[in-house]
């Protein structure tokens, strides 16, 4: 059995401008996490890590998102396979509402829904070889039987860039690039149409990490995948990204093509994310850059008005008591001034 290649107009990446019907769209999602105290356990408050976050996702595109450590980009990725409960909102996936699925159901949906996890130590049982880590969800899902399954699991190993000797090997056995193809490789066995991708290269080497994102783009161009790429590193969200969402304290800052995002920032929290990444032009990183100060807000505690104003150096008073709607069109921006942040970032580049 092999893996069915993509029409090359299936293969080819949708932009939201297509008129095509996205293959996900969230809508409103919320996860909060109660906070109980004393014997009885009452609650008393509630963790926003996910807070009213609205998208979508094209067939054949790669959606990136990103922000700071704790804004709810990893929560939002676990939602949309159903590993959290959303707590509101909708995960319509493929035409379906993931949340409202039977337990049954959603088994069987899993086949086109499929995660790669962050961490390639502990994503993998380390009792299990190789061989059978990967044969499992067709045995699961009666693909195939034992000895179907685990000739489908060789021919993975060779498509991710692995030896198909492999199979007889346990996880300690290798490296932790090779685990991270082999975790995707697993992902790849039911051939899914979406791959939620939960930083798979933040725990790895810098070389590895640009071979493990070049091989995620080329499983990309030859079987049409559709990703969700959840990082915290610019370098690898604008290499594999076409269009990023920008997250912070579990709300949806600003969402726009790579290309947008990069030149013509909105939100003052895009463009401080920006300044702070490395700039390989030396007639640019001399340029005024953004210093943010203060912490965080704790998310159980979300400032009133736009979450960001507590922190944000261009800040008003409206931004203190409104929250700022997320803007319509290819180029969405929760922000009460964004065309003055976007003249500012223009002038500060052209300079």
């Amino acid at each position: 059995m092999t893996i069915t290649k993509p029409s090359e107009e299936q293969a080819a990446p949708s932009t939201p401008d297509e008129q095509r019907e996205p293959l996900l769209r969230v809508r409103n999602l919320k996860r909060y996490y109660p906070i109980r105290k004393g014997v009885i356990a009452r609650t008393v408050g509630h963790v926003r890590a996910v807070d009213d976050v609205s998208f979508d996702v094209y067939p054949g595109e790669t959606l990136g998102i990103v922000g700071e450590s704790g804004c709810g980009k990893s929560t939002t990725g676990r939602a949309i396979v159903r590993l959290e409960t959303p707590t509101a909102g909708s995960v319509i996936f493929d035409g379906t509402d993931i949340a409202e699925l039977s337990t049954a159901r959603m088994r069987r949906l899993r086949t086109d829904l499929q995660m790669v996890f962050q961490d390639p130590y502990s994503s993998l049982n380390p009792q299990i070889r190789i061989g059978d880590l990967l044969a499992e969800p067709l045995i699961a899902h009666h693909r195939l039987d034992r000895s179907g399954a685990h000739a489908k699991a060789a021919e993975m190993l060779k498509i991710v860039g692995l030896p198909a000797a492999y199979l007889n090997r346990y996880p300690h056995e290798l490296s932790g690039g090779q685990r991270q193809r082999v975790g995707i490789a697993r992902a790849l066995m039911l051939e899914p149409k979406l791959i939620v991708c939960d930083e798979p290269v933040s725990a790895l080497d810098v070389s590895i990490q640009a071979q493990v994102l070049n091989l995620l783009k080329d499983l990309q161009g030859e079987f049409g995948l559709t990703y969700v790429f959840i990082s915290h590193g610019l370098g690898a969200i604008k290499y594999i990204s076409d269009r990023i969402v920008v997250m912070y304290l579990g709300k949806v800052m600003e969402t726009a093509t790579t290309a947008e995002i990069f030149a013509r920032p909105r939100h003052p929290y895009t463009e401080i994310l920006l300044d702070a990444y490395p700039e390989p032009n030396p007639h640019l990183r001399d340029r005024e850059r953004i210093i943010v100060e203060g912490d965080v807000p704790d998310p159980a505690k979300p400032p009133p008005g736009c979450v960001f104003h507590t922190r944000c150096p261009y800040a008003q008073e409206i931004c203190k008591t409104d929250v700022p709607p997320l803007t319509t069109g290819v180029h969405q921006v929760a922000c009460h001034f964004p065309l003055a942040i976007e003249k500012l970032a223009t002038e500060k580049a052209v300079s």
